[in-house]
């Protein structure tokens, strides 16, 4: 399944996963066994827990940390594989 697969079908999904003040560590096991059970997950970064961080960059510290494979960013909200 191709890149562009993968964002096609993401842009259905809802959100199931969201980052707040707390950071990544309470998620990134809730991330793992997501990715175990479907195909696809969607995260979105609350501004709580942005701060100075980009998006960007605490969707890949996130990815790193679940040994996922980011698909892709769009505002504040990141899709894992």
């Amino acid at each position: 399944m191709t890149d562009d697969d993968l964002r096609q079908r993401a842009h259905d999904l809802d959100v199931t996963v969201w980052v707040g003040k707390s950071g990544l560590d309470p998620v990134t096991d809730e991330l793992r066994d997501q990715l175990d059970d479907r195909d696809l997950v969607k995260v979105k970064f609350l501004r709580a827990a942005r701060g100075g961080t980009s998006t960007d960059e605490l969707a890949d510290d996130l990815a790193d940390r679940a040994s996922a494979d980011l698909v892709e960013t769009r505002g504040n909200t990141a899709v894992y594989h």
